[in-house]
């Protein structure tokens, strides 16, 4: 297919250098044609290092956001201003028909971006969401496995996304979400709990602070999510040593458990989760795997080519349910993360 015009709106964002990195490397799916730098207008709180990320913008034309919505011929626009503007400025894009792919989480409130996601599906315009680990190998296995019944019953699932970098300076920035990492970094994990078990049933978060934190700053978060036989802890601390390589995830159900550490890797070593089966089955004998995915080349090229696929008519979010879903599983994780946050009360 012809590569899609496609711009960036805003740098402001924590991912978004890492997206336009990962759109860099698609040029058959891709023709970058210009980005928003957004440092000087935005009134958001956002946490960046200009210094290390401004190569990723290097000779592509700097726009003004008009200017971007002037671009002859453009077809899809990826939203990468901070976490608090993000609808705002996708409903501009949703003003203009426009395709896409909108960085998290969805805002700070439930409305709002229930209202854009639902618009977007009723114009029928592509509308994805960049939780981190939809197209992470190991957590598509899981996701397939579970359909297909070879973890049994899944009563426990455990999840962390912790670490150990930032400063003072990043305790500050996470102050300014009322959910604080919870609502920040436990978003990508509840966008997967989701996928794997559909609405809780009861959510209940404990907001702390890590140790030197400020008060309020709500640095060490934990969230429990209750399903009728399952129970789901999720964790997220600023402070854990070495925590960034130390993100786990472990599911275990009648039949089976898995463990996946570190949740993803990007230095040229294979991806690996280990997985413990009760009994066989077509693909897998009763007993111990360690299931190797390879080396994994980014996070986000898998995702951003179902993008593309959806953008041309090639796909449906039924088609792709790990990376290009509906609204009724972005809304309903939008729902799920402010409740997690302590912004608002869960009501099934």
């Amino acid at each position: 297919m012809k590569p899609l015009k496609i711009a960036q709106l805003g740098v402001s964002h924590e991912h978004a250098a890492g997206k336009m990195r990962s759109l860099r490397l698609l040029p058959d799916a891709f023709e970058i044609v210009g980005v928003v730098d957004d440092r000087a207008t935005t009134r958001a709180a956002n946490y960046i290092h200009w210094d290390k990320e401004e190569s990723a913008y290097d000779g592509l034309p700097r726009l003004t956001e008009e200017e971007l919505f002037a671009l002859p011929g453009l077809d899809a626009v990826a939203v990468e201003v901070p976490n608090l503007e993000l609808v705002p400025a996708a409903r501009r894009c949703l003003a203009r028909n426009l395709p896409i792919h909108m960085d998290k989480p969805g805002g700070g409130a439930l409305l709002p971006f229930v209202q854009l996601r639902r618009d977007y599906e009723a114009a029928g315009l592509p509308f994805q969401m960049g939780y981190m680990f939809r197209g992470n190998p190991a957590m598509r296995w899981i996701l397939d496995a579970a359909r297909r019944g070879w973890l049994g019953e899944i009563f426990e699932v455990q999840a962390s996304m912790s670490h150990n970098y930032g400063n003072a300076s990043y305790a500050d920035y996470i102050a300014n979400f009322r959910g604080g990492l919870m609502f920040n970094l436990g978003c990508h994990l509840i966008d997967f709990v989701v996928s794997l078990l559909g609405a809780p049933a009861g959510v209940f978060p404990f907001l702390k602070n890590a140790p030197g934190d400020a008060p309020g700053a709500h640095t060490n978060c934990v969230a429990i999510l209750e399903y009728p036989v399952a129970t789901v802890t999720l964790r997220a601390c600023s402070r854990e040593v070495d925590g960034l390589d130390r993100r786990r995830l472990k599911i275990c159900g009648t039949k089976g458990s898995v463990e996946l550490c570190p949740l993803e890797r990007y230095d040229g070593k294979p991806l690996q989760m280990s997985l413990v089966l009760r009994e066989g089955n077509e693909e897998r004998a009763a007993g111990s795997h360690t299931l190797d995915f390879g080396p994994v080349r980014d996070r986000y090229e898998d995702q951003l080519l179902e993008f593309a696929k959806a953008i041309c008519g090639e796909t449906t979010p039924a088609a792709a349910s790990d990376l290009l879903l509906d609204s009724r599983h972005d809304c309903l994780v939008q729902k799920v993360l402010l409740a997690a946050s302590g912004i608002t009360s869960f009501v099934a």
